[in-house]
């Protein structure tokens, strides 16, 4: 059995869901603390960090991760527990696997074994580990690249262990990722009895026209790296649950995922000028998740491509889709930052798992990037 695998079984059946640890960090730190990283707990709130760094020159290699997952869902419906590693027919099942304590088992043998051929290599090498990825994100990496920038400890490339892969480990990374902007927007109306509407105010029928003029609009054409800006209901609610009573307000969630061709603010105001076109009271609430960013190109992107062709033998996509990650609270320090990791197909599903198989190629992955960078 290899040492990736090992770890990652240990990683597994830790109960970590988000924003507990369950042990994981603990973990990590005593197999590293053996090769020269120095620990240092940068906690918040309900959210475990760890920040283990080896050396202090520069340039700054950091992999960045998280031990939390989220939740199981219904375990009926699991083909095996969750929380109990199970391999069967060269595959791995378990909640995180993928996303991401796959990665982090392989982060953790890749630098074991560079730093044993390498012990004076260019450079500093660092892990930063939250267990807030997956839950509101508020007092994980955030707060971590916070402390960093005060006492100007800068990080030159981040390697984001998300699960990036489509269909074979390293056919894709991302070199970036689009904003996200959420918004609960309120239509206030007026309450009464279905049989005298002359009495009431209907939020539901007022917002309709609305709701046609957002979801058609056009707000960008999106780039060469990005497409276009999209908005999307996500939820609407409103009514007592009875049949003879008209709702007295309507509350909608949307989200839009943005471009580098937009910013939150010019989002903002035409939202707000669409609305403001109907003739009805409202309140909208709005939650900046994150800002769009992208390295286009660099010396991380050029080791990545190196990295994979040696060990796989593909020549990798660079993309932006999908959601988001933590890379974005990285990308306002000025660091290089791409997304390499298995593949995402069972991530957040039930029976979510990873082939086993894949682990040592994504561990020489990212020793081959080591290589690349620092020696």
């Amino acid at each position: 059995m290899s040492e990736t695998l090992t770890l990652l079984e240990d990683l597994i059946k830790r109960e970590s869901v988000t924003p507990l640890d369950a042990g994981c960090q603990a973990v990590l730190v005593q197999r590293l603390s053996q090769f020269g990283f120095k620990e240092e707990r940068l906690d918040f709130g309900d959210t475990q960090n760890i920040w283990l760094r080896r050396g202090k020159a520069k340039p700054l290699f950091v992999f960045l991760g998280h031990t939390d997952v989220v939740p199981t869902g219904d375990l009926d419906a699991w083909d095996f527990p969750p929380f109990e590693p199970t391999i069967k027919e060269g595959l791995l099942y378990g909640r995180g696997t993928a996303d991401m304590k796959g990665g982090i088992a392989c982060f953790i043998t890749a630098v074991e074994r560079f730093v044993q051929q390498y012990p004076d290599h260019q450079g500093s090498i660092a892990l930063m580990i939250t267990s807030d990825e997956e839950g509101c994100a508020k007092n994980g990496v955030v707060k971590v690249v916070d402390v960093l920038e005060q006492r100007g400890e800068k990080i030159d490339w981040c390697l984001v262990g998300e699960p990036s892969s489509e269909k074979q480990v390293g056919d894709v990374i991302k070199v970036g990722r689009r904003g996200s902007l959420c918004a609960v927007l309120t239509i206030h109306g007026i309450q009464g009895h279905v049989a005298y509407p002359h009495k009431a105010d209907n939020p539901i029928h007022n917002f309709a026209p609305a709701l046609k003029t957002l979801t058609e609009e056009i707000w960008d054409q999106g780039n060469q790296f990005f497409p276009p800006t999209s908005l999307q209901v996500s939820n609407i609610n409103s009514g007592t649950g009875a049949e003879n009573i008209i709702p007295g307000d309507l509350e909608v969630l949307f989200n839009l995922r943005f471009s580098t061709e937009l910013n939150a603010d010019i989002i903002k105001q035409r939202v707000h000028a669409i609305l403001d076109q109907y003739s009805f009271d409202y309140d909208l609430d709005w939650r900046l998740s994150g800002n769009p960013f992208l390295t286009s190109s660099g010396a991380l992107i050029d080791a990545a491509h190196d990295a994979i062709k040696k060990v796989t033998g593909l020549q990798t996509l660079d993309d932006t889709g999908g959601g988001t990650s933590d890379g974005r609270f990285i990308a306002p320090t000025g660091a290089e930052i791409i997304e390499l990791g298995h593949l995402n197909s069972t991530i957040h599903k039930v029976n979510e798992n990873i082939a086993v198989a894949d682990l040592e190629v994504l561990s020489e992955i990212y020793q081959r990037m080591l290589e690349g960078l620092l020696n």
